[in-house]
């Protein structure tokens, strides 16, 4: 029997490591997860579950807050229904310079690569980042969270004493 590649098909499941989401049952999220509410990556602050009607499923009320705006958005899911998830990094870096505009400079301290596409945050996150710089440049870790494509400054603190 000849092989033929026109048939192979690769039927992995599982979690792409690229994949910006995944699926998760509705009743097993938990306040402080996150999870995708109106197509943006959200934090769980509150949720309560109603019971089972004569209307079918039990329902959840989540209510969330946007990660990146900090815009707080509710969804109601059936219990037994599937959200995404979004997949949620943070990684801190050693901010290297605030220019004007403020954008800053920032360096991997795994692979010493320097980041220099992100600006401070605005409001009292990106104040205290600027106020801190200006007194000592040397000693500043900026945490960078990125989901769903962004990515963005949501906090900081001074670099350990070696």
């Amino acid at each position: 029997m000849a092989e033929s590649t026109d048939h192979d098909h690769d039927f992995t499941s599982g979690e792409s490591a690229s994949a910006p989401t995944y699926p998760k049952q509705c009743s097993a999220l938990r306040k402080n997860e996150f999870v995708m509410i109106k197509s943006r990556p959200c934090k769980v602050v509150e949720m309560s579950t109603s019971k089972t009607g004569k209307h079918g499923h039990a329902k959840v009320h989540l209510v969330a807050l946007d990660i990146f705006t900090n815009k707080k958005l509710e969804d109601i899911c059936p219990s037994t229904h599937n959200m995404d998830v979004p997949v949620v990094k943070r990684k801190e870096y050693q901010l290297l310079s605030v220019n004007e505009d403020g954008f800053v400079s920032m360096m991997d301290l795994e692979s010493c690569e320097t980041k220099d596409d992100l600006r401070l945050p605005d409001g009292e996150i990106g104040d205290q980042i600027k106020q801190a710089y200006e007194k000592d440049e040397s000693g500043i870790l900026v945490s960078v969270v990125s989901a769903c494509g962004e990515e963005a400054i949501l906090g900081w603190k001074f670099m350990p004493n070696k």
